[in-house]
């Protein structure tokens, strides 16, 4: 079995994937990102080092001292703090340097390439959490044929957005765009649609068009769910088979005891497959 070594940012799936990655005896480290830690490790038996977003070089170091040869990337690392008072380690500096742009996905991609030229190869974020995927399906609620176009709009709307590398995320209601996920995350944007769409509002998240397993899958979880409820929407729709939902149970009973539909819907050559 090779040595892993899990990247943790902000979230539950770092949590998740250790509990499990520990239960089914795998051989693995701990690097908890300073600036996103959000999960206790304190119950594992599991080396753990701490690490800032700026020491790159830091985070090569104590993988190649471990002998690590795969790497698992969970939880969300917010761009946003590329753009205060951000002082990378001249690694990271010349690796941002030589970017076109700083979209997710291009530093992301970036640094899986700094990975791979040491032989160090980085898992799909599905490894071991499959199970966390969300299944094709009417997961709370019974939406109506309008409520069906709403979403299926919303999730068209998110679809476009990602293309561009911008965000996971959108709401509408009644056929207009009520806000669009940016740097300042999905909880911000429903706060945003909120505030300007009122009751009713639809959300949509889904994956990019080529969207890389190995990082920044969409998830959902109680979080969301509570500002959805929170905010009086209407429904959810998500990609079936490439959205995590956290505490998946949970999570659509709540959804349903507040008439939240939620729905996973497929997407197939560009061809929306929503569920009957």
């Amino acid at each position: 079995m090779t040595k892993k070594a899990l990247i943790a940012g902000w979230g539950d799936l770092p949590d998740l994937w250790a509990a499990r990655a520990q239960a089914a005896g795998e051989d693995f480290i701990i690097l908890k990102i300073a600036e996103e830690i959000t999960a206790d490790f304190s119950e594992l038996s599991v080396e753990e080092y701490t690490v800032n977003l700026t020491q790159f070089a830091e985070i090569i170091k104590i993988i190649e001292e471990n002998k690590i040869e795969e790497i698992i990337w969970l939880g969300k690392v917010q761009k946003a703090h590329l753009f205060d008072n951000f002082n990378p380690d001249q690694v990271l500096q010349q690796i941002l340097t030589e970017l076109p742009d700083y979209n997710d996905d291009t530093i992301l991609l970036a640094l899986a390439e700094e990975f791979i030229k040491r032989d160090i190869k980085l898992l799909p974020q599905t490894y071991l959490l499959e199970d966390h995927l969300a299944e094709a399906g009417i997961l709370a609620g019974e939406p109506d044929s309008q409520i069906k176009k709403e979403m299926k709009f919303a999730f068209e709307v998110a679809y476009n957005l990602g293309r561009f590398d911008i965000g996971q995320t959108a709401l509408v209601k009644e056929g207009a765009v009520m806000a669009l996920e940016a740097i300042e995350g999905t909880d911000a944007a429903i706060k945003r649609a909120a505030k300007y769409g009122g009751p009713g509002v639809v959300m949509a998240k889904c994956s990019k068009k080529e969207q890389d397993i190995r990082f920044d899958l969409p998830t959902v979880g109680l979080k969301t769910l509570d500002n959805l409820i929170e905010a009086q929407a209407k429904a959810l729709i998500i990609e079936a088979n490439k959205t995590f939902i956290l505490n998946k149970e949970e999570f659509c009973q709540k959804a349903a005891a507040n008439d939240l539909i939620v729905a996973a819907a497929e997407f197939n050559k560009g061809e929306l497959i929503l569920p009957c």
